[in-house]
């Protein structure tokens, strides 16, 4: 390929990255109407999520045990997944009028996930080796747009609930399409690899790809229960307030702009990781995220303008570092097994996010929205004490072309 062929494939899956991870929080967006139609309580409204995060663990572990990103085509498991993600999705809106089958097809889409997430990271980095923060950050970046894209399709539309669900399936099957159509590996193709069960928990063997992975789990504590709850912080907030609105926008358009804005942070935290190292900026975003964990729930219920700028401070530093843990990884681990270093440590993450994601509505209850989501402030705190150790052994001298 030409010159800029990298810059065009970043583009391409980038696109791609952002159609596909529109089904992760489709159901999220419409929780108010199935709460409605499905009387659900807390404990099922934080089960359409929880289901997710299981299947995308299950799916995760299956591919890291089979080594399956490092010995199938990465483009061709990217476009598979998308497509049974996207089924799965739309099954829910065609046929599901309960709960317990929208559980079991959000489990299947979560597995899809699983498929659709790591090997687009690993395709991406087989494109930068110099500039390689930046490339996966805008990465992550194109999936934290698509994450909030099912809350823009109900913020600015009056689509009944399986309509967005059905606009969201068909995002990921466009995904799908251009996949296969235009993505392909760049010229740093990592070794071929054999099947080795043990190159699973390798990540955990070795000190510098087990310290990330530890930084990376105090971010996950952290983000999904975010994403998770945010929209309904946001409503319950002008509720409490006696009405309003989010400088003109109501509470499903400002969590789409709270969680999107979070691809400005993708893109600052893989310029600032490349130039002074993936510590120090990994170490900068927990500190800040984990502040405004500690802050927003002291704006319940005030000015909604307040609010909302804690909101979008917390948007863009909780997702700025997430891509440069996956980033340090490439960089640390076995050369021949990246991808199921990768997937292996997402497994662990999102393992992780299951509890903070349910622990939610508990603290709710007990201590309300002002105290709730300082619950979640543990984990960039902690993660702040990994990488710093991490910054501190021999071995991260390999990140970032020295600069750690």
């Amino acid at each position: 390929m030409p010159g800029d062929g990298r810059w065009r494939q970043l583009a391409i899956l980038s696109v791609a990255e952002l159609l596909a991870l529109s089904l992760w929080f489709s159901a999220n967006a419409v929780l108010p109407a199935l709460q409605r139609d499905w009387a659900l309580g807390a404990s099922g409204s934080a089960g359409l999520t929880i289901a997710v995060q299981l299947g995308f663990i299950a799916g995760t572990l299956v591919l890291a045990l089979g080594n399956v990103p490092d010995v199938w085509p990465a483009r061709r498991l990217m476009a598979l997944s998308a497509v049974v993600g996207a089924l799965a999705n739309g099954a829910v809106a065609l046929w599901v009028d309960s709960l317990a089958p929208a559980l079991v097809l959000r489990f299947v889409t979560g597995v899809a996930m699983a498929g659709a997430y790591p090997p687009a990271m690993k395709i991406m980095a087989t494109w930068f080796r110099e500039g390689r923060g930046l490339a996966i950050g805008i990465l992550v970046g194109a999936l934290t747009v698509g994450s909030a894209t099912p809350y823009l399709i109900r913020g600015v539309t009056d689509l009944p609930w399986r309509q967005v669900l059905l606009a969201a399936s068909a995002l990921a099957l466009g995904a799908a399409v251009l996949v296969e159509a235009a993505v392909r590996e760049g010229p740093h193709r990592f070794p071929a690899a054999r099947f080795d069960v043990r190159m699973a928990a390798a990540v955990f063997r070795e000190r510098g790809p087990r310290l990330a992975c530890l930084g990376y789990l105090g971010h996950m504590w952290e983000l999904y229960a975010m994403w998770a709850w945010i929209a309904l912080f946001l409503g319950d907030s002008l509720a409490a307030r006696g009405g309003g609105d989010y400088l003109g926008l109501n509470a499903a358009a400002a969590t789409f702009l709270v969680i999107a804005v979070g691809a400005l942070g993708c893109w600052l935290g893989g310029v600032v990781s490349d130039r002074w190292g993936r510590t120090t900026l990994t170490m900068m975003a927990m500190a800040l995220s984990g502040a405004s964990a500690l802050l927003i729930g002291l704006t319940f219920g005030g000015p909604p303008a307040l609010t909302l700028l804690v909101a979008l401070v917390w948007g863009v530093t909780i997702v700025a570092d997430s891509a440069q843990f996956s980033t340090a990884v490439t960089e640390l681990a076995p050369p021949a097994y990246v991808g199921t270093a990768l997937t292996t440590q997402t497994c662990a993450g999102f393992a992780l996010t299951m509890l903070s994601i349910w622990m939610i509505p508990p603290a709710v209850a007990l201590v309300g929205w002002r105290w709730a989501f300082a619950t979640l402030a543990v984990g960039p705190f902690l993660g702040v004490v990994a990488m710093a150790r991490l910054r501190a052994v021999p071995e991260s001298a390999r990140l970032a072309g020295g600069r750690r």
